[in-house]
């Protein structure tokens, strides 16, 4: 028996360390039903920072990994990246629900912050260096998460999403199959003004006094699903909470129809809060996972 799980845990260490996704099959702190999937580089440093790459509807973990670079580049730069997966009907996260808006409320935030507590003890992760990035439906949980957990997360980069909050709908619970969904927010028809933008997300966490995270936030204009007013709404949210008030521009960056919206001071890597609007582009932008990277301080 002794040599039966010795090769268990051998077959299972194995499949980590190849360039591939593994289903995490002991974790189980919920509280809600999320299935998560790992990949731990063959080459990992510990303690080793953490991605969070949140997939978007009618979408999976294991699409999101083939999808994106983040898995690829992770053998690279040794980091972990943890992929949650939804298994709602529609493939959603919840961003509806006061229990997965608020800080220990419960809902799929908690159960995803969870699981990064599960990989730092589990895998050798880094408590210290956690990061996160979604698209559509993960761009909106990744900003619940840095809005609910700044105690988690040292930053964000969020592609195609609203702002944290502006998804809530009365009434609305965390095992709802699907997920709430809030027309006027995603019509871009919620506007709020900075400062009460910033108090939504202060709310969702009154007792922290902490540093917040950083945030990157991506949108295109032509979005026609997370419609476009959602971008300066975010920009409006993340500045006030992480008290900026000064910002410049600059056009063709990254790239051609892309402008450059950076906040403070820094650079594109080492500002507090940067955004990117891109002209043209609908829902959703694709990621950059590079300067992501970069923006996280990983590569």
């Amino acid at each position: 028996m002794q040599l039966l799980a010795t090769l268990a845990s051998f077959v299972a260490l194995a499949t980590i360390g190849s360039c591939q996704l593994t289903q995490v099959s002991d974790f189980s702190a919920g509280p809600t039903r999320l299935g998560f999937y790992v990949h731990v580089p063959k080459t990992l440093k510990t303690p080793a920072p953490i991605i969070v790459a949140v997939h978007h509807c009618q979408g999976s973990a294991q699409q999101y990994s083939q999808e994106t670079k983040y898995m690829s580049l992770s053998d690279q730069h040794g980091y972990i990246v943890i992929f949650p997966n939804s298994k709602s009907g529609g493939g959603c996260f919840d961003v509806a629900s006061t229990a997965t808006l608020t800080h220990n409320g419960g809902g799929d935030s908690q159960t995803i912050v969870n699981m990064v507590k599960y990989a730092v003890d589990k895998y050798g992760g880094d408590p210290d260096r956690v990061f996160t990035v979604g698209t559509s439906s993960g761009a909106m949980m990744t900003n619940v998460l840095i809005g609910a957990y700044p105690d988690v997360f040292k930053a964000g980069s969020v592609y195609s999403g609203v702002p944290d909050g502006c998804f809530y709908v009365a009434g609305a619970t965390a095992t709802a199959d699907p997920p709430g969904w809030n027309n006027d927010c995603a019509n871009g028809q919620v506007s709020k003004t900075a400062q009460q933008w910033g108090d939504l997300v202060r709310s969702y966490y009154p007792t922290f006094n902490g540093t917040r995270p950083r945030m990157q936030i991506w949108h295109g204009t032509a979005d026609t699903t997370l419609h476009y007013p959602n971008y300066q709404e975010q920009l409006k949210e993340w500045s006030n909470v992480l008290g900026l008030t000064t910002s410049k521009t600059a056009a063709n960056n990254p790239q051609s129809g892309y402008t450059q919206t950076l906040y403070g001071d820094g650079t594109a890597a080492t500002a507090e809060l940067v955004g990117y609007s891109a002209q043209g582009v609908g829902h959703t932008v694709p990621e950059h996972e590079t300067m992501d990277l970069a923006f996280f301080g990983i590569a």
